[in-house]
Formats: structure tokens, sequence, C-alpha cells
């Protein structure tokens, strides 16, 4: 027995061991360093204030495991220096030492000597190394594996570089210890959630070419994609510089032979386009078109004509918009009022750092834009951001963190509504991204299938648009996507109108988008879980909500709603059908007021326009009570929009209770119907 126990006790022992976990700190602090490199970017040589800085070497390794220079690595000033260079890192908590891992992720082996200080600041020489040499590796995780665990805390590391003996400049990513000498590694953050069902897909030579396709961006509903193509032979201008082309969706969801869109899109200059609405009706390009023909810094919009074709672009107005940088890239929410864009500016963090702007009131000029943040962006240059349909997860490239090669794409997702606040960027992973150069990702809102850009894994060495399938687990926030068309409630003839939609609980407007001027098709992506009031308007016609509730769905669905408008004319009667009253009572609630005060725009802008109100309520009950309460409710909508500034001799009133049902059925949904408030037009 007594054996046993001992036994017993040795394999607790054993299991204790194997259990322990090994606990690995990268340096939190920069307490000295003998230089720091200041460079400019490459184009405009401008100064980029936070790249090679010694705060780059904090927290864990930004390049490694894929090595090569990093702007998110600490470089010395020069790239031989007889005196050496060095750099003191402190660690958030002082710890007991068995190894120290340094990420060289550039010009690798000019590290001479190691001092580690306790908390005292005691200082101990833990590596000297008198052989410097080049390597034959371009970068690797140097590790120190101390022959026994320090007896001290380790409160700070210096490292000193003697770099005269290495050529180039030296760059070290990121500084850290550990208890354990199990090697310590530096690790990709690799999205979980990514469940691809399959392997990325070339979408062919109808839409790739030997030349470079970029910015790919696929229609909501997925019957199309515009991108941008550089150099091709059938580009306009003697250059061939960049154009926009088309390419539309075949029935086995492959794409036709694109097509080039031609002017005023693309002229002799560089062409590019970023986002499409979801109506499919409005487009965002890049740069801004000036009357002399040439392009300015700046961001156009163009708008889809009543031929249906797209119209000259219009230069959009971002307060205080400034771009230090040659290149800028944008993105416009499925809502139509956030502007994602890459620029770099005075706070920038290094290159182009992800901004966000805000449309205004007036509907057509943009907040001053706004940078997401250090969690986002980094020393190196963000691009190609991309907000999915939720308007939460944001996808865009960099080459700021640990990835598989040059640049890699990330997703994070927003935290709050300060657009400051972000979950940590993980990597798409080795499906997605290659060891070459990936961008521009973009999902459509059925979220069937991701596509992105991919440098040297095309049909040539060129970038080529490619496309994965996308499993439930890994897609953003389901939606759905609402289509139909607007037409006018007389004719049947589609109609060009703007499209408003707003949550019905609070009345607050949360998009937009326009009809097809040629056939009044439409279409809107709506976050799941809400009920919404849609409307359209349309001068000269009086506008009309409908009611789309979303409460109850939980996957992405599409819904037919076709949208009619009354011409404003004797004899035009519309329903409002988001009047709501108190149940038996004439109290206006809340929820209304957004729809009686289109309808007081309308009066107001045809200030000759006279009309009836008109009040119906179900069949069921006290026949006199029902027929006092139509008239009670009507005077309340008169009421208000005498408040509103509209007079009382414009509105006539009529209470017809429950003489004029739309059904008699017994069922609650279909006799809810009958409780309603109609206008009707006496008078132009």
């Amino acid at each position: 027995m007594k054996w046993t126990n001992y036994f017993i006790a040795f394999i607790l022992y054993l299991t204790s061991q194997h259990l322990w976990a090994q606990t690995t700190q990268w340096s939190s602090q920069v307490l000295q360093v003998s230089s720091q490199r200041i460079d400019t970017n490459d184009i405009n040589q401008l100064p980029e204030p936070h790249i090679y800085r010694a705060q780059q070497i904090l927290g864990i390794p930004n390049k490694l495991p894929a090595f090569g220079s990093s702007k998110c690595a600490w470089s010395p000033s020069r790239k031989q220096n007889p005196k050496g260079e060095w750099i003191k890192v402190a660690f958030r908590n002082p710890m007991k030492t068995k190894q120290i891992a340094i990420a060289e992720n550039y010009n690798p082996g000019a590290i001479s000597k190691i001092y580690a200080y306790d908390p005292k600041g005691a200082q101990h020489l833990v590596y000297e190394n008198k052989q410097i040499k080049k390597l034959a590796v371009k970068g690797r995780m140097f590790r120190v594996i101390l022959p026994k665990i320090t007896l001290y805390q380790v409160k700070s590391l210096k490292v000193f570089l003697n770099t005269q003996l290495i050529p180039g400049y030296n760059q070290i990513d990121a500084i850290g210890i550990s208890d354990g000498d199990a090697p310590v590694e530096a690790k990709i953050n690799i999205s979980k959630q990514l469940d691809l069902k399959s392997k990325a897909q070339n979408l062919g030579e109808n839409v790739n070419s030997p030349y470079d396709e970029v910015s790919p961006i696929v229609t909501p509903d997925g019957s199309g994609i515009y991108f941008t193509r550089f150099r091709h032979p059938q580009n306009i201008g003697k250059q061939n510089k960049q154009d926009v082309w088309y390419a539309e969706t075949r029935p086995d969801r492959n794409f036709r032979r694109a097509k080039n869109l031609g002017p005023p899109i693309n002229n002799e200059y560089h062409n590019s386009s970023f986002s499409i609405s979801p109506d499919g009706n409005t487009m965002l390009l890049n740069n801004v078109y000036l009357p002399t023909g040439r392009l300015g810094r700046g961001l156009s919009i163009t708008r889809r004509g009543k031929d249906g074709k797209w119209q000259l672009p219009e230069k959009v107005e971002i307060d205080g918009f400034k771009n230090l940088y040659t290149r800028q890239e944008f993105c416009l929410s499925s809502n139509g009022k956030v502007l994602l864009m890459t620029i770099q500016q005075e706070d920038t963090q290094g290159g182009k750092d992800i901004y966000v702007s805000f449309l205004k009131a007036d509907g057509k000029t943009w907040t001053k834009p706004k940078n997401l943040g250090k969690t986002v962006n980094t020393a190196e240059h963000e691009s190609s951001p991309f907000l999915a349909v939720d308007g939460t997860t944001l996808y865009y490239s960099t080459s700021g963190m640990s990835g598989y090669g040059r640049n890699d794409i990330f997703v994070t997702r927003r935290l709050d509504n300060s657009w400051t606040k972000w979950s940590t960027p993980q990597n798409l992973g080795p499906t997605i991204n290659s060891n070459e150069w990936e961008a521009y990702f973009s999902i459509p809102a059925k979220a069937d299938f991701a596509y992105f850009v991919s440098y040297k894994r095309g049909l040539q060495t060129s970038a080529d648009i490619l496309r994965v399938s996308l499993s439930d687990s890994s897609k953003p926030k389901p939606v759905a996507l609402i289509k139909g068309r607007v037409l006018n409630a007389k004719t049947k003839q589609p109609l060009q109108a703007n499209i408003g939609y707003e949550i019905l609980e609070t009345g607050k407007n949360v998009g937009k988008g326009s009809s097809n001027p040629k056939n009044g098709t439409y279409q809107i992506v709506l976050p799941l879980e809400n009920e919404y009031a849609l409307l359209a308007e349309a001068k000269g016609y009086l506008s009309n909500d409908t009611t789309i509730s979303l409460k109850a769905n939980k996957k992405y669905t599409e819904i037919v709603v076709d949208l009619y408008l009354t011409p404003i004319e004797k004899g035009g009667k519309i329903r409002l059908n988001n009047i709501f009253f108190n149940r038996g009572s004439a109290r206006l609630l809340p929820q209304s007021y957004s729809e009686l005060d289109r309808l007081v725009k309308s009066m107001k802008e045809n200030p000759s326009m006279k009309i009836r109100l008109e009040g119906h309520t179900e069949i069921f009950g006290n026949k006199k009570m029902l027929m006092t309460l139509s008239e009670e409710r009507v005077k309340s909508v008169q009421k208000y929009l005498a408040e509103k500034g509209i007079n009382n001799k414009r509105v006539k009133l009529r209470g017809y209770g429950p003489k004029r049902p739309l059904s008699t059925d017994k069922d609650p949904k279909l006799r809810a119907k009958n409780r309603r408030v109609e206008v009707v037009i006496l008078s132009k």
C-alpha cells in the first residue's frame, strides 16, 4: 500500500509537470535606444513619424514568421555603425527567465551581447557573440536558452548589435522572455471562424488576363462584377493605364466575357472604381474628374441617367480631406452613410491608414475623416478596406501584422459606435493568403462566395481575381436583400425615385438608395431582427411607406417589394401605412411622425394642394363607437399637420368607421388591414 501511494504521488508529479504552461512575455516599454531610423515614403518623400522607430519593437512580432524588411520593426539609423547599436526594453511583469527570443526579421546575425536587469537594476551578461558574420537566411527567430532559469526576475533587457559586419539595415521585430525552454515561435493570429467550402479558384480568362486585375466589386445580388484592369491593350488612352471593366454572371455562377465600361468613367488617365451601391445605380470612382479632362486627387461618384447609362462623375465633398500619399482607396457602406478610405494624414501611424467619414444631414457632404486607431492601423500601408453588409465586419490588407507573405488579408469587427474600438485583427489563413500579395477582399450580400486579388497565383505572373466558397460559420451577419421596382401607381410605368429606409420603432433613417431611371428597379440591403419603413420619393408624387418586418428572420433572405407612387393630381389616393394609434384610442404614437412629416413636406412643396383624410376601422365591434373612433383619429392627424404649419382649411376630414373594409376575414392579420388612414387629393 505504501509503494502504491509513492507511485501515485510520482505519477501526479509527472502529470503536473506535463500540464505546466510555459509563460512568454513580449516587451512593453522602450527604456533607451542608441538610434532609430527616420525615413520617408518611397513616392512623395514625406516623413512617416512612426516607421522603423524603437516603439515598433514592442508587443508581439509584426512580421515573423515571414521575413523581410518591415516598417513595423525597429531599425537603427545607419546601415553600418562602427560604434555599434543597442536598445533597452522593459517587461510589464518581471519574471524568472529561461529563454530570450528576438525576432530578427531582416539582416539577422548582428546580435553581439544581451544584458538582463533585475528589478533593482543589477546588470547580468546572459549572452555574448564575438564571431559576428552575415547569415544565409533573410530572417530568423533568435533564441538564447540559458543553462538554467535565472534566480532573479528579469525586468529589462539590453540588446547590442554589431552592425559593422552585417551589410544593410538591421531590423528587430520583437523581443521576448520565457520561463521555459520550449522554442518561442512567432504565430499568425488566424481567424477561427473562416471555414471555407472550397480552395481558392481563379475566375478564369473571361475576367482575368495576362495583365493586372484588381479592386473587384461584386454586386450585392451577385449578378455581376466590376473591377479595375491595368495596362490592357483595350484600355482607353495611349498608355493603356487602367480602366474599369464589368462582367455579368452566367446562370452557372461563372462570368461572361468582361467589357470595358468606356467613357465617361474611363479616359486616358488612371481610372478605378471602389464601391457599387446595393441598387446598382451609384458607383464610387477614384480621383476627381476635372473640366479639363484630367484627374485630381479625391473621390467622385457617378449615377445612372434616364437611359440607364453612367453619367459624368461628380466630386464627393469630404470636410478636411487631405491625402499626403499618391494612392488612395475607398469603400461605401451598403446603407450609403459610411465612407471608409485609406489615406495618409498627420495622425497616420505610418503610410496609409484606414479612416472613416459619415454622411451629413444634407445627404451630400461628408464629415472630416477619423482614424480607426492603432488596433487596425500599423506603420505599414493599410489598403483595400471592405465593410461587409452587416456594417460591423471589416476586411482589409496589410503587411504590418504577422502573415504568410508581402500583404495578407485580415478581418476585424467593430465593437461600438465610436469606430475606434475594434477586435484584434485576424489573418484569413493560408487558403486565401499566400507567400505573395493578397488584397481587395469582397463579399456580396448573399455571402455565398468571397472574392479577392492575389498576385502570382493566377493565370500569369500578374494580379488575378480569385474566389472561395464560404460556409455559414464564416459569413458576416446575415442580411435581407430587398428588391423590386418603383412604379407610377396610375400608369404602372417605372419611375426614378430616392429610396429611404428607417427603423420603424425609432423613426431613425438608417440608409438610402435609388431606383434605376430606365426600368425603375431598386435593391437595398437590410440587417435582420428589425422592423423597417421603406420609402420611395419622387418630385410630383406623394411618397408612400411600406412596412417590412425582419424580426423573425435569422438567415439570408430575398424579398420582392414593388413600390407605388401616386401622382399629385385630383383624385389620387394613398394609404398611410405607418400611422399608429394606441389601441382603441385616437392618440398618435411616435412611430407615426416620420410618415406624417413626409406628408407635411409634400404639402409645403405643393402649397395649393388640398387633401381629405379618411379614417377606417375594423368591422367587429360597436358600429357607433367605431365610427366615432375613425373621426377622432383623422382629427389627430389633422392636428399634427397643423402643428407643422399646414392650415386646417387645406385638410378635410371624413370617418368611415367599419363601412369600407378591405377584408371581412376573421383572421386578425387580415383584419388589421382595415385599420387605416388614407389621403385623397382634392385639388392640386
